[in-house]
């Protein structure tokens, strides 16, 4: 049976205070295993559905009014949860035209079935003058693709779990914040914190937060600078596997690691790796470096890109396929992330890169879509399905990194690589899933190393 064509309303068809409603109900398939997972101290203690359903579901409610249009620009904002079972209505109401540009600015709202509002934001368009047809289509394909989603991280969770916990010092956890993160990597079985810090601090944190600090070792420190140092010196000690950052700032605790007598340098340049689990793409995806490297050399991106080939090698990927970004394609002289992604795929052909398919320069559209890739003739063994994407620069990794988190709904662990234990960075922001996946990851990476007698890099 042929489905349905939709048509859509020319821009002249158009008038403001036009309006359109769809109602859509939830189904239980479109949750994803790791939405079940709470602790007792979750704000939502329920099953939810993931928001960007919501927002796939405004974006429907938009075609009647408006209808063949070109996406400008969406605005977001999730006001409760949606769960299995409620039926949202969604109204997009044209609330602006432009004639010049044929703009349409569409307000978008969602409510539940309690009359409750789930989602509101505003939409920007092009649309049409001519009248044109198109099938309906029942899910955007990456919508469709975000609903089929299976946690990625489950798998890297439960391998850690199957040894006994690592020590790992917990620098200056002076905050409620820290101070349960360090309880929840406890109570999952990952690690064995150790609390390095003012020890006045530290048990003023714990009671504001609620959490007993029996079992719990305290190394005590008179001040945050100096809590990096011990942790430091425990780490080269060996009497911690572990770094993990409390309530200090990133700088000062790499300034410990990085400084010429700290013992925990290597010959490789140190960097940090965003693990992302993204709905819409099928596998792990590595995103490098965004925290840590400002402008990288060629010679450093050389070693930021082993450190992630590294970190896969021993989650069970034998040779990821990199990645290594630009804006374009083609090698630019103009453009210098061109050069040096040209020069560091010659450098992995001679040897200089060891373990990885790399490839460079890959827009990051031809980088993760084989459709994309094919399109624009790009014969890769990367092009569609990049382990690793190599940004040129913090600034372009950063961007990148929250475009995934805040747009496509992507969960991200983070480690510092290149010293010789692995550092968990954690953010107040981080979800207990993401804290999770991440002591996972840096448990993994120290028992493998160590299993094969190596120093982490």
């Amino acid at each position: 049976m042929n489905s349905p064509l939709l048509t859509n309303r020319t821009f002249d068809e158009i008038a403001v205070g036009d309006s359109a409603i769809v109602e859509r109900t939830v189904e239980s398939d479109v949750t994803s295993e790791g939405d079940h997972a709470f602790s007792a101290r979750d704000f939502v203690r329920e099953v939810i559905a993931r928001a960007i359903w919501s927002a796939a579901s405004a974006a429907d409610g938009g075609r009647p009014p408006a209808g063949a249009t070109i996406y400008l620009g969406q605005e977001l904002k999730f006001h409760k949860p949606v769960a299995p079972g409620d039926t949202i209505t969604a109204t997009v109401s044209v609330i602006e035209k432009r004639t010049d540009k044929q703009i349409v600015v569409l307000d978008t709202r969602c409510m539940n079935q309690r009359g409750e509002e789930v989602l509101s934001g505003l939409a920007t368009v092009i649309t049409r003058f001519e009248r044109v047809e198109w099938p309906h289509a029942v899910l955007p394909s990456l919508i469709a693709a975000a609903a089929q989603h299976q946690d990625q991280f489950d798998t890297i969770v439960a391998d850690a779990k199957r040894s006994p916990p690592l020590k790992v010092a917990v620098i200056h956890p002076c905050s409620p914040e820290t101070i349960r993160a360090a309880a929840e990597i406890r109570d999952e079985g990952l690690l064995d914190p150790v609390l390095v810090g003012p020890e006045a601090k530290i048990r003023a944190a714990a009671a504001e937060a609620g959490v007993a600090l029996d079992g719990f070792e305290i190394v005590c420190a008179e001040h945050s600078h100096a809590a990096a140092e011990l942790g430091v010196g425990l780490a080269v000690a060996g009497k911690v596997a572990i770094l993990m950052k409390g309530s200090l700032h990133s700088d000062e605790l790499m300034g410990a690691v990085v400084a010429p007598s700290s013992g925990l340098r290597t010959e490789r340049r140190i960097s940090h790796a965003y693990v992302m689990d993204v709905p819409a793409y099928p596998k792990l995806l590595v995103v490098t470096d965004a925290a840590i490297n400002i402008a990288p050399t060629l010679e450093q991106k050389r070693d930021i890109c082993q450190n992630a080939v590294d970190l896969l090698h021993l989650l069970g990927n034998l040779e990821p396929r990199v990645a290594v970004l630009a804006a374009v394609e083609t090698v630019n002289g103009k453009m210098p992330a061109t050069l040096d992604a040209a020069a560091l795929t010659v450098m992995a052909a001679r040897g200089q890169i060891t373990g990885a398919r790399v490839d460079g320069p890959l827009a990051f559209d031809n980088a993760i879509s084989l459709d994309a890739a094919r399109t624009k003739g790009i014969v890769s063994p990367v092009a569609g399905q990049a382990d690793i994407l190599l940004v040129p620069d913090l600034e372009a990794g950063n961007m990148l990194a929250k475009q995934l988190l805040y747009f496509a709904g992507a969960d991200a662990a983070g480690l510092v690589l290149g010293a010789r234990v692995p550092i968990i960075l954690t953010s107040r922001s981080d979800s207990l899933k993401v804290r999770i996946a991440s002591a996972a990851l840096a448990k993994l990476m120290a028992a493998r190393r160590s299993a094969q007698g190596l120093p982490c890099q």
